[in-house]
């Protein structure tokens, strides 16, 4: 690996990733939550699911994936024939980490008669182990086609099972899982906030705790609340998500003020992801020109990952990236 001191800066590295980018047939992809030096040179930024279903109908023989990895991973499920890289593959998930599947299968084995709704943070080895996998902004839609007497574990962001079970006003077993990030959130001095921006409503992400998400005018996925940053009435928006969200909507609507939600103290960067913290434009780099670190799955998982991915496409294509929980 070349050492740090002889990569290229400035310009020169944007030149460097742009030349690699045509030389090597890739596509660079970069969720909300990267940087905005990384966002602004993507091809496609935008929710996992999306980005991954964007990437699989493209030409490109490579895909940079700038998030996580089980982001990455969803995009090597649904196009296994490309190389998939990740600028670091230390950039994990709390969520994952939260939920090992061999203590996902032990307690799906303890409870026969449930199904499992997976949200699409996990690893592939839990997606296989899933009957439908869910996004933030298709669980709605999936859930509303499921019996009311067929029993359901949601897993492994409680938060968002738990919203769900109160919107539809139906038990679930919860998997314990949280977003350190939306777990950071402080109602407190979010009620602060609000305080001093009377007229400004709140977006908030599903992976936030009832103590925000009961305080929100709008709760949605990332794709969702964008959509709600450019049709709600005022000039001012709470955003309770992860701050890089905000890039978008700044370059979408300058005219406009959006405030990042505080984190416990009111002003630490505890709301920042320290995973996607981890994918730097020197990383970025260094993964288009040695095509590494790279995402391998071993076929026979990927399949069985690839049908609980498959059932969400199919009971609610039409959501994915659309951020359809709507108002609360």
């Amino acid at each position: 690996m070349t050492a740090q001191t002889d990569l290229p800066t400035g310009q020169d590295l944007l030149a460097e990733i742009d030349r690699l980018r045509k030389e090597k047939n890739a596509i660079i992809l970069a969720h909300y939550y990267q940087t905005a030096d990384i966002q602004d040179l993507a091809d496609f930024v935008g929710d996992s699911l999306e980005l991954s279903k964007k990437a699989a109908e493209t030409d490109a023989d490579v895909i940079v994936f700038c998030g996580v990895k089980f982001m990455a991973d969803t995009a090597k499920i649904l196009s296994p024939e490309k190389i998939v890289v990740l600028p670091d593959m230390d950039a994990g998930c709390s969520l994952e980490d939260s939920c090992p599947p061999e203590k996902f299968k032990a307690f799906r084995e303890a409870h026969p008669d449930h199904i499992a709704l997976t949200y699409i943070n996990c690893s592939t080895e839990v997606k296989a182990l899933s009957d439908v996998i869910v996004t933030s902004s298709s669980a709605e839609t999936i859930i509303s086609q499921i019996p009311e007497d067929q029993k359901i574990i949601f897993g492994p962001d409680r938060h968002l099972g738990g919203y769900m079970s109160r919107k539809f006003n139906r038990e679930m077993l919860l998997w314990p899982g949280v977003c350190i990030v939306h777990e950071a959130f402080s109602e407190t001095e979010l009620l602060k906030l609000k305080a001093q921006h009377p007229d400004a409503p709140i977006a908030a992400h599903p992976e936030c705790p009832p103590t925000i998400v009961d305080h929100a005018d709008y709760v949605g996925s990332t794709s969702g609340i964008l959509q709600f940053a450019q049709t709600f009435e005022g000039d001012t928006l709470i955003v309770a998500t992860e701050p890089h969200i905000i890039h978008q909507m700044e370059k979408a609507l300058p005219e406009k003020k959006f405030i990042g939600a505080p984190g416990a103290d009111g002003n630490c960067s505890c709301n920042i992801c320290p995973y996607m913290a981890l994918n730097t434009m020197e990383k970025l780099y260094a993964c288009l020109r040695d095509l590494e670190p790279r995402i391998e799955i071993e076929e026979g998982l990927r399949l069985k990952a690839k049908q609980s991915l498959d059932r969400m496409l199919e009971m609610a294509s039409g959501t994915i990236g659309k951020g359809d929980l709507g108002r609360v």
